[in-house]
């Protein structure tokens, strides 16, 4: 099920200066997509591409591509830090307020004075974002699914697949299958086992609690419920405890978006393997390539961007510190970008 994590509510500025200023433009004659604007960006989209434009700067992504990447950005709020769609464009989540960019973090753009940027009530481009996703998805295509599980993006205006895009976010208050928390996945519910873990075991554990603790004491078959995934790289809030939260996914193709850290994350890697590619959060000059298999656990530093690739469809835990705190502490530097100094 698809996610929206609500990190605007992190910290949300009392006043405001940022930008409200999005507009729905006509419809294409040639390909019956709608144009969109935010502020002094553009965005329209043929048969292949998406074509966004600022002032002073041009841009096209593969419309598969830029489609992967909104959802996810539009599914988890902005997430932590920044979402890169690719080397060039991209947000920066403020909670409560977004930034979008283009050549922010680009060490060719940057030097030779070419990045653009504008902020935005994160509400407003919202809206603007889901509004030009379910245009710019046709039927049959589901960017939250991996290739070889939907169909095409390509072509003109065919209808859309707003069932798809529009998912409930899975965001447990306590841990996944308490009483009126999260339920489990089950076939009756619509989640069938994922082709590529027909061989997960799906038996849940016996839980014998005393009286009056039945609600209170649970478990769960972690790999069987995310055996049962209909996603691909959309973490889920399986359990919550303070600040800390369990977001486990299963992962196939790539990630759509390179992740720019505000905060430390950490990374188990449940089964099967991913490669990820460690890049400067700043400039994008690469920094490490790590392959991660089953039992491997590693942190992804404050101050990177890291992208996956998993060709066997595999099981991740994300660990998170929701902490609203530490963005600011990380810019201050009274917060380390990494967990252990050595």
């Amino acid at each position: 099920m698809a996610m929206s994590l609500s990190l605007d509510a992190q910290a949300a500025p009392t006043t405001s200066t940022a930008s409200t200023d999005t507009e729905t433009l006509e419809i294409s004659n040639q390909t019956g997509f709608r144009a969109f604007r935010a502020g002094g960006f553009h965005f329209k989209r043929d048969e292949y591409f998406a074509h966004l434009s600022w002032p002073g700067g041009t841009h096209i992504i593969p419309i598969d591509v830029f489609l992967r990447a909104m959802m996810r950005d539009v599914a988890w709020g902005f997430f932590y830090g920044v979402v890169n769609f690719d080397a060039v464009f991209g947000t920066i989540n403020h909670y409560g307020e977004v930034t979008m960019f283009a050549g922010r973090f680009d060490d060719a753009y940057r030097s030779a004075g070419r990045d653009y940027s504008e902020r935005f009530q994160s509400a407003a481009l919202m809206a603007t974002f889901k509004e030009l996703l379910s245009d710019w998805t046709v039927a049959g295509y589901d960017p939250f699914a991996a290739p070889m599980e939907t169909g095409v993006p390509w072509g003109v205006k065919q209808g859309a697949n707003d069932a798809a895009i529009t998912r409930q976010r899975v965001t447990a208050h306590r841990m996944v299958g308490l009483l009126g928390d999260t339920p489990l996945r089950t076939d009756t519910a619509g989640f069938p086992v994922n082709r590529q873990f027909a061989d997960v075991p799906q038996d849940q554990p016996v839980v014998e609690a005393e009286p009056g603790f039945e609600h209170e004491v649970s478990a769960y078959n972690l790999f069987g419920y995310l055996s049962r995934s209909d996603v691909t790289w959309n973490p889920s809030v399986c359990s919550v405890v303070g600040d800390s939260l369990f977001c486990p996914t299963s992962e196939e193709f790539i990630l759509p978006v390179e992740h720019g850290n505000d905060r430390c994350e950490w990374f188990l890697q449940l089964s099967d393997e991913i490669t990820w590619d460690v890049k400067d959060k700043e400039t994008g000059k690469p920094r490490a390539r790590v392959l991660a298999r089953a039992g491997d656990i590693c942190c992804m530093p404050a101050d990177i961007r890291h992208q996956g690739y998993s060709t066997k469809r595999s099981m991740l835990l994300v660990w998170e510190n929701g902490a609203a705190k530490i963005p600011q502490m990380i810019a201050e530097g009274t917060a380390p970008v990494t967990p252990v100094q050595f």
